[in-house]
Protein backbone atom coordinates (compact mmCIF):
# COMPACT_ATOMS: atom_id res chain seq x y z
CA UNK A 1 0.00 0.00 0.00
CA UNK A 2 1.28 3.78 -1.22
CA UNK A 3 1.75 5.34 2.23
CA UNK A 4 3.34 8.58 3.45
CA UNK A 5 6.85 7.75 3.57
CA UNK A 6 7.25 5.91 0.33
CA UNK A 7 5.83 9.26 -1.17
CA UNK A 8 8.22 11.15 0.89
CA UNK A 9 11.42 9.21 -0.48
CA UNK A 10 10.09 9.53 -4.40
CA UNK A 11 9.94 12.98 -3.82
CA UNK A 12 13.15 13.79 -2.31
CA UNK A 13 14.78 11.98 -4.85
CA UNK A 14 13.55 14.41 -7.77
CA UNK A 15 14.39 16.82 -5.69
CA UNK A 16 18.14 15.65 -4.95
CA UNK A 17 18.38 14.64 -8.40
CA UNK A 18 17.18 18.76 -9.62
CA UNK A 19 19.91 19.71 -7.03
CA UNK A 20 22.25 17.73 -8.23
CA UNK A 21 22.42 19.38 -11.85
CA UNK A 22 21.64 22.95 -10.74
CA UNK A 23 24.86 22.66 -8.69
CA UNK A 24 26.59 21.41 -12.11
CA UNK A 25 25.51 24.39 -13.97
CA UNK A 26 26.85 26.42 -11.86
CA UNK A 27 29.96 25.38 -11.33
CA UNK A 28 30.36 24.88 -15.04
CA UNK A 29 29.51 28.70 -15.56
CA UNK A 30 32.05 29.27 -13.03
CA UNK A 31 34.70 27.55 -14.69
CA UNK A 32 33.56 28.60 -18.61
CA UNK A 33 32.13 31.66 -18.12
CA UNK A 34 34.43 34.98 -19.54
CA UNK A 35 32.23 37.69 -18.49
CA UNK A 36 30.00 39.92 -20.94
CA UNK A 37 26.53 41.17 -21.61
CA UNK A 38 23.53 39.59 -22.84
CA UNK A 39 22.43 38.22 -26.31
CA UNK A 40 23.93 40.49 -28.98
CA UNK A 41 26.49 41.93 -26.60
CA UNK A 42 27.90 38.82 -25.51
CA UNK A 43 31.45 38.38 -26.48
CA UNK A 44 33.29 35.29 -28.06
CA UNK A 45 35.14 33.01 -25.94
CA UNK A 46 37.05 32.70 -28.52
CA UNK A 47 38.33 35.16 -31.47
CA UNK A 48 39.48 33.94 -34.77
CA UNK A 49 41.07 36.66 -36.80
CA UNK A 50 40.10 37.05 -40.74
CA UNK A 51 41.41 38.84 -42.80
CA UNK A 52 38.49 41.06 -44.06
CA UNK A 53 40.14 41.76 -47.13
CA UNK A 54 40.03 38.86 -48.35
CA UNK A 55 36.44 36.57 -48.66
CA UNK A 56 35.41 38.84 -46.52
CA UNK A 57 32.06 38.38 -47.99
CA UNK A 58 30.65 36.46 -51.30
CA UNK A 59 31.61 37.54 -53.92
CA UNK A 60 29.18 38.26 -56.75
CA UNK A 61 28.55 35.94 -59.93
CA UNK A 62 29.39 38.17 -62.92
CA UNK A 63 26.00 37.99 -65.06
CA UNK A 64 26.43 36.29 -67.93
CA UNK A 65 24.42 37.90 -70.86
CA UNK A 66 24.24 37.23 -74.60
CA UNK A 67 26.55 39.38 -75.88
CA UNK A 68 29.07 38.34 -74.22
CA UNK A 69 28.33 35.19 -75.25
CA UNK A 70 27.25 35.57 -78.45
CA UNK A 71 30.92 37.13 -79.74
CA UNK A 72 32.76 34.26 -78.93
CA UNK A 73 30.02 31.68 -80.14
CA UNK A 74 30.94 28.48 -81.51
CA UNK A 75 29.40 27.52 -84.76
CA UNK A 76 30.44 23.82 -84.32
CA UNK A 77 29.37 23.73 -81.28
CA UNK A 78 25.99 24.59 -81.97
CA UNK A 79 25.14 22.49 -84.54
CA UNK A 80 25.84 19.70 -82.40
CA UNK A 81 23.01 21.10 -79.97
CA UNK A 82 20.96 21.13 -82.95
CA UNK A 83 21.03 17.57 -83.20
CA UNK A 84 18.49 17.63 -80.37
CA UNK A 85 16.32 20.00 -82.25
CA UNK A 86 16.16 17.85 -85.61
CA UNK A 87 13.47 15.33 -84.63
CA UNK A 88 11.03 18.64 -85.19
CA UNK A 89 12.85 20.94 -87.07
CA UNK A 90 14.77 21.01 -90.48
CA UNK A 91 17.76 23.77 -91.10
CA UNK A 92 16.53 23.51 -94.88
CA UNK A 93 14.58 26.12 -96.33
CA UNK A 94 11.02 25.36 -96.74
CA UNK A 95 11.43 21.76 -95.11
CA UNK A 96 8.79 21.51 -92.39
CA UNK A 97 8.39 19.22 -90.30
CA UNK A 98 6.62 18.39 -86.72
CA UNK A 99 7.81 22.31 -86.68
CA UNK A 100 8.63 24.98 -88.43
CA UNK A 101 11.57 25.38 -90.48
CA UNK A 102 14.57 26.88 -88.82
CA UNK A 103 16.28 28.51 -92.17
CA UNK A 104 17.24 32.26 -91.69
CA UNK A 105 14.86 32.44 -88.04
CA UNK A 106 17.47 34.97 -86.82
CA UNK A 107 15.69 37.85 -87.23
CA UNK A 108 12.21 36.28 -89.13
CA UNK A 109 8.81 37.52 -88.24
CA UNK A 110 7.63 34.96 -85.34
CA UNK A 111 5.19 32.80 -87.26
CA UNK A 112 5.75 33.53 -90.78
CA UNK A 113 6.19 30.42 -92.14
CA UNK A 114 4.43 29.48 -95.04
CA UNK A 115 2.20 26.38 -94.91
CA UNK A 116 2.42 25.70 -90.97
CA UNK A 117 -0.06 26.31 -88.34
CA UNK A 118 1.05 28.04 -85.37
CA UNK A 119 -0.24 28.04 -82.06
CA UNK A 120 -1.06 31.51 -81.05
CA UNK A 121 1.34 31.91 -78.05
CA UNK A 122 4.01 32.58 -80.37
CA UNK A 123 2.98 35.48 -81.87
CA UNK A 124 1.63 37.05 -78.33
CA UNK A 125 5.24 36.70 -77.02
CA UNK A 126 7.00 38.36 -79.35
CA UNK A 127 7.09 39.77 -83.25
CA UNK A 128 10.17 39.10 -84.55
CA UNK A 129 12.83 36.57 -83.76
CA UNK A 130 15.76 38.52 -82.11
CA UNK A 131 19.18 36.56 -80.81
CA UNK A 132 17.64 37.95 -77.56
CA UNK A 133 13.98 36.47 -78.25
CA UNK A 134 15.09 33.21 -79.05
CA UNK A 135 17.98 33.33 -75.62
CA UNK A 136 14.91 33.39 -74.09
CA UNK A 137 12.43 30.91 -75.85
CA UNK A 138 15.20 28.51 -75.56
CA UNK A 139 15.70 28.35 -71.85
CA UNK A 140 12.02 27.50 -71.32
CA UNK A 141 9.64 27.48 -74.35
CA UNK A 142 7.00 27.03 -71.59
CA UNK A 143 7.44 29.68 -69.62
CA UNK A 144 8.34 32.09 -72.14
CA UNK A 145 5.16 31.68 -74.28
CA UNK A 146 2.48 29.96 -72.18
CA UNK A 147 0.34 28.02 -74.61
CA UNK A 148 2.60 26.99 -76.92
CA UNK A 149 2.49 23.54 -78.76
CA UNK A 150 5.91 22.99 -78.43
CA UNK A 151 6.93 20.19 -75.84
CA UNK A 152 10.50 20.93 -75.65
CA UNK A 153 11.94 21.48 -71.78
CA UNK A 154 14.53 23.95 -73.24
CA UNK A 155 18.23 24.68 -72.86
CA UNK A 156 19.31 25.16 -69.47
CA UNK A 157 23.01 25.82 -70.09
CA UNK A 158 23.51 29.31 -71.31
CA UNK A 159 26.67 28.54 -73.66
CA UNK A 160 24.55 25.91 -75.86
CA UNK A 161 21.51 28.74 -76.05
CA UNK A 162 24.21 30.87 -78.07
CA UNK A 163 26.27 28.50 -80.02
CA UNK A 164 22.56 27.09 -81.46
CA UNK A 165 21.73 30.48 -82.19
CA UNK A 166 24.96 31.51 -83.76
CA UNK A 167 24.24 28.17 -86.02
CA UNK A 168 20.68 28.85 -86.94
CA UNK A 169 21.98 32.79 -87.69
CA UNK A 170 24.39 31.56 -90.30
CA UNK A 171 22.07 29.22 -92.28
CA UNK A 172 21.08 32.13 -94.41
CA UNK A 173 24.49 33.26 -94.73
CA UNK A 174 24.15 36.88 -92.81
CA UNK A 175 25.20 37.17 -88.80
CA UNK A 176 23.28 39.53 -86.57
CA UNK A 177 25.26 41.53 -84.26
CA UNK A 178 23.64 41.64 -80.83
CA UNK A 179 24.43 45.00 -78.86
CA UNK A 180 25.92 45.19 -75.54
CA UNK A 181 23.73 45.85 -72.88
CA UNK A 182 23.20 49.42 -71.42
CA UNK A 183 25.08 49.10 -68.35
CA UNK A 184 27.82 47.77 -70.39
CA UNK A 185 28.03 50.57 -73.28
CA UNK A 186 27.74 53.29 -70.13
CA UNK A 187 30.51 51.58 -68.36
CA UNK A 188 32.65 51.53 -71.62
CA UNK A 189 31.90 55.36 -72.28
CA UNK A 190 32.49 56.42 -69.02
CA UNK A 191 35.92 55.18 -69.70
CA UNK A 192 36.51 56.43 -72.63
CA UNK A 193 35.63 60.13 -71.32
CA UNK A 194 38.53 59.32 -68.60
CA UNK A 195 41.16 58.07 -71.37
CA UNK A 196 40.16 60.97 -73.72
CA UNK A 197 40.34 63.26 -70.61
CA UNK A 198 44.39 61.75 -70.19
CA UNK A 199 44.81 62.21 -74.05
CA UNK A 200 44.02 65.92 -73.95
CA UNK A 201 45.98 67.16 -70.68
CA UNK A 202 48.99 64.92 -72.45
CA UNK A 203 48.52 66.64 -75.40
CA UNK A 204 48.46 70.33 -73.70
CA UNK A 205 51.66 69.57 -71.89
CA UNK A 206 53.12 68.58 -75.18
CA UNK A 207 51.41 71.81 -77.16
CA UNK A 208 53.08 73.32 -74.22
CA UNK A 209 56.57 72.00 -74.56
CA UNK A 210 56.74 72.34 -78.50
CA UNK A 211 55.60 75.98 -77.96
CA UNK A 212 58.55 76.61 -75.83
CA UNK A 213 60.86 74.52 -78.07
CA UNK A 214 59.51 76.85 -81.40
CA UNK A 215 60.57 79.68 -79.70
CA UNK A 216 64.41 78.79 -78.87
CA UNK A 217 64.42 77.72 -82.42
CA UNK A 218 63.25 81.35 -83.73
CA UNK A 219 65.72 83.28 -81.99
CA UNK A 220 68.17 80.73 -83.08
CA UNK A 221 67.05 81.45 -86.72
CA UNK A 222 67.27 84.81 -86.25
CA UNK A 223 70.77 84.83 -85.28
CA UNK A 224 71.21 82.68 -88.39
CA UNK A 225 69.44 85.06 -90.70
CA UNK A 226 71.76 87.64 -89.50
CA UNK A 227 74.64 86.29 -90.05
CA UNK A 228 73.35 84.38 -93.54
CA UNK A 229 72.79 88.06 -94.36
CA UNK A 230 76.74 88.91 -94.83
CA UNK A 231 77.36 85.43 -96.59
CA UNK A 232 74.89 86.67 -98.90
CA UNK A 233 75.57 89.88 -99.65
CA UNK A 234 79.81 88.12 -100.53
CA UNK A 235 77.88 85.85 -102.64
CA UNK A 236 76.26 88.47 -104.59
CA UNK A 237 79.22 89.74 -105.16
CA UNK A 238 81.12 86.95 -106.35
CA UNK A 239 77.95 86.17 -108.60
CA UNK A 240 78.79 89.36 -110.22
CA UNK A 241 81.97 88.82 -111.24
CA UNK A 242 80.91 84.99 -112.65
CA UNK A 243 78.28 86.29 -114.83
CA UNK A 244 81.41 87.09 -117.61
CA UNK A 245 82.18 83.78 -117.66
CA UNK A 246 78.90 82.02 -117.15
CA UNK A 247 77.71 83.68 -120.50
CA UNK A 248 80.35 82.16 -122.36
CA UNK A 249 80.02 78.84 -121.12
CA UNK A 250 76.03 79.00 -121.93
CA UNK A 251 76.70 80.23 -125.69
CA UNK A 252 78.92 77.20 -125.74
CA UNK A 253 76.22 75.10 -124.79
CA UNK A 254 73.59 76.40 -126.43
CA UNK A 255 75.85 75.44 -129.81
CA UNK A 256 75.99 71.56 -128.91
CA UNK A 257 72.72 71.66 -127.78
CA UNK A 258 71.58 71.85 -131.08
CA UNK A 259 73.49 68.44 -132.14
CA UNK A 260 72.16 66.59 -129.46
CA UNK A 261 68.56 67.34 -130.06
CA UNK A 262 67.98 65.05 -132.39
CA UNK A 263 69.69 61.90 -130.69
CA UNK A 264 67.96 62.62 -127.47
CA UNK A 265 64.52 62.65 -128.48
CA UNK A 266 65.25 59.84 -130.21
CA UNK A 267 66.23 58.10 -127.47
CA UNK A 268 63.70 59.02 -125.01
CA UNK A 269 61.23 58.21 -127.37
CA UNK A 270 62.35 54.47 -127.83
CA UNK A 271 62.39 54.57 -123.93
CA UNK A 272 58.98 55.66 -123.49
CA UNK A 273 58.10 53.22 -126.00
CA UNK A 274 59.86 50.42 -124.15
CA UNK A 275 58.65 51.24 -120.95
CA UNK A 276 54.86 52.00 -122.25
CA UNK A 277 54.80 48.04 -123.43
CA UNK A 278 56.59 47.20 -119.85
CA UNK A 279 54.08 48.99 -117.97
CA UNK A 280 50.84 47.33 -120.18
CA UNK A 281 52.42 43.95 -119.52
CA UNK A 282 52.55 44.66 -115.72
CA UNK A 283 48.83 45.80 -115.53
CA UNK A 284 47.60 42.93 -117.94
CA UNK A 285 49.77 40.73 -115.48
CA UNK A 286 48.11 42.11 -112.44
CA UNK A 287 44.55 42.35 -113.50
CA UNK A 288 45.00 38.35 -114.57
CA UNK A 289 45.77 37.54 -111.13
CA UNK A 290 44.24 39.76 -109.06
CA UNK A 291 46.79 41.30 -108.03
CA UNK A 292 47.20 44.66 -105.67
CA UNK A 293 45.55 47.01 -108.37
CA UNK A 294 42.28 45.07 -108.01
CA UNK A 295 39.28 47.13 -106.55
CA UNK A 296 39.04 44.61 -104.63
CA UNK A 297 42.85 43.76 -103.27
CA UNK A 298 42.29 47.50 -101.83
CA UNK A 299 39.22 46.68 -100.00
CA UNK A 300 41.05 43.81 -98.38
CA UNK A 301 43.97 45.82 -97.33
CA UNK A 302 42.11 48.26 -95.82
CA UNK A 303 39.76 45.27 -93.84
CA UNK A 304 40.03 44.83 -90.34
CA UNK A 305 41.19 41.20 -89.57
CA UNK A 306 38.78 41.33 -86.29
CA UNK A 307 35.56 41.27 -88.24
CA UNK A 308 37.12 38.93 -90.87
CA UNK A 309 37.51 36.21 -87.85
CA UNK A 310 34.21 36.86 -86.67
CA UNK A 311 32.51 35.96 -90.20
CA UNK A 312 34.56 33.42 -89.94
CA UNK A 313 32.66 31.98 -87.68
CA UNK A 314 29.72 30.75 -90.40
CA UNK A 315 33.19 28.86 -91.92
CA UNK A 316 34.19 27.33 -88.97
CA UNK A 317 31.65 24.19 -89.06
CA UNK A 318 33.23 22.87 -91.91
CA UNK A 319 36.44 24.24 -91.79
CA UNK A 320 39.69 25.59 -89.88
CA UNK A 321 42.40 28.04 -90.07
CA UNK A 322 44.25 27.89 -86.81
CA UNK A 323 45.57 24.52 -87.97
CA UNK A 324 46.59 22.39 -90.81
CA UNK A 325 43.75 19.49 -90.07
CA UNK A 326 40.55 18.88 -92.30
CA UNK A 327 37.05 19.02 -91.41
CA UNK A 328 33.67 18.65 -93.81
CA UNK A 329 35.80 20.87 -96.01
CA UNK A 330 39.53 21.08 -96.36
CA UNK A 331 41.49 23.13 -93.92
CA UNK A 332 42.09 26.98 -95.04
CA UNK A 333 45.29 27.92 -93.45
CA UNK A 334 47.60 29.97 -96.10
CA UNK A 335 44.65 29.69 -98.33
CA UNK A 336 45.44 32.68 -99.62
CA UNK A 337 47.66 32.40 -102.57
CA UNK A 338 47.50 28.21 -102.74
CA UNK A 339 46.98 26.51 -105.76
CA UNK A 340 42.97 25.77 -105.70
CA UNK A 341 42.03 22.13 -104.64
CA UNK A 342 45.65 20.96 -103.58
CA UNK A 343 45.40 19.81 -99.91
CA UNK A 344 46.53 16.90 -99.39
CA UNK A 345 44.48 14.00 -97.76
CA UNK A 346 41.12 15.99 -98.94
CA UNK A 347 38.97 14.90 -101.78
CA UNK A 348 37.71 17.23 -103.58
CA UNK A 349 35.07 17.43 -106.17
CA UNK A 350 35.96 17.45 -109.72
CA UNK A 351 33.94 20.93 -110.05
CA UNK A 352 37.02 22.22 -108.28
CA UNK A 353 39.79 19.88 -109.13
CA UNK A 354 39.04 21.16 -112.97
CA UNK A 355 40.01 24.42 -111.86
CA UNK A 356 44.06 24.53 -111.70
CA UNK A 357 44.26 27.95 -110.62
CA UNK A 358 45.58 30.32 -107.24
CA UNK A 359 43.20 31.10 -104.71
CA UNK A 360 44.18 34.86 -105.06
CA UNK A 361 41.81 37.54 -103.56
CA UNK A 362 39.58 38.06 -106.53
CA UNK A 363 39.27 34.33 -107.19
CA UNK A 364 38.01 34.12 -103.34
CA UNK A 365 35.86 36.96 -104.04
CA UNK A 366 34.30 35.38 -106.42
CA UNK A 367 33.86 31.99 -104.89
CA UNK A 368 32.91 33.03 -101.64
CA UNK A 369 29.91 35.51 -103.45
CA UNK A 370 28.38 32.48 -105.52
CA UNK A 371 29.88 28.93 -104.88
CA UNK A 372 27.62 27.18 -107.05
CA UNK A 373 27.78 29.99 -109.74
CA UNK A 374 32.04 29.81 -109.90
CA UNK A 375 31.75 26.15 -109.69
CA UNK A 376 29.02 24.19 -110.28
CA UNK A 377 28.39 21.11 -109.10
CA UNK A 378 30.91 21.54 -106.42
CA UNK A 379 29.56 19.61 -102.92
CA UNK A 380 29.93 22.83 -100.92
CA UNK A 381 26.35 23.27 -99.66
CA UNK A 382 27.18 27.01 -98.68
CA UNK A 383 25.18 29.81 -100.51
CA UNK A 384 28.13 32.67 -100.06
CA UNK A 385 28.56 35.94 -98.37
CA UNK A 386 26.69 38.62 -100.05
CA UNK A 387 28.21 41.89 -98.34
CA UNK A 388 31.88 42.55 -100.42
CA UNK A 389 33.28 43.92 -97.45
CA UNK A 390 32.45 41.20 -95.50
CA UNK A 391 34.27 38.93 -98.15
CA UNK A 392 37.12 41.49 -97.85
CA UNK A 393 37.35 40.95 -94.27
CA UNK A 394 37.15 37.68 -94.47
CA UNK A 395 39.99 37.22 -97.14
CA UNK A 396 41.90 39.49 -94.74
CA UNK A 397 41.46 37.37 -91.82
CA UNK A 398 42.38 33.97 -94.16
CA UNK A 399 45.86 35.78 -95.78
CA UNK A 400 46.85 36.55 -91.99
CA UNK A 401 46.81 32.36 -91.44
CA UNK A 402 49.18 31.71 -93.55
CA UNK A 403 51.76 33.25 -91.40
Amino acid sequence: MFDTMTFTKIMGGLCGTFLVFLLGKWAAEEIYHVGGGHGGEHEAAYVIEVDEGEGGGEEEEEAVTLASLYSEADVGAGERVFGKCKACHQAEDGANGVGPHLYGVVGRDVGSVDGFSYSGALSEAADVWTPENLYAFLENPSGYAPGTSMSYNGLSKPEDRANVIAFLDQTDGDMTEVAAEEGAEETASAEEGAEEGSTEEGSEEEATEEASAEEGSEEEATEEASAEEGSEEEGTEEAAAEEGSDEEATEEASAEEGSEEGSEEATEEASEEGSDESGSEEQASEESSGGEGSAFAELVAAADVGDGERAFRKCAACHKAEEEANGVGPHLVGVVGRDQASVEGFNYSDALAGLGGQWTPDELNAWLEDPKGYAPGNKMAYRGVRDEEERAALVKYLESTGG
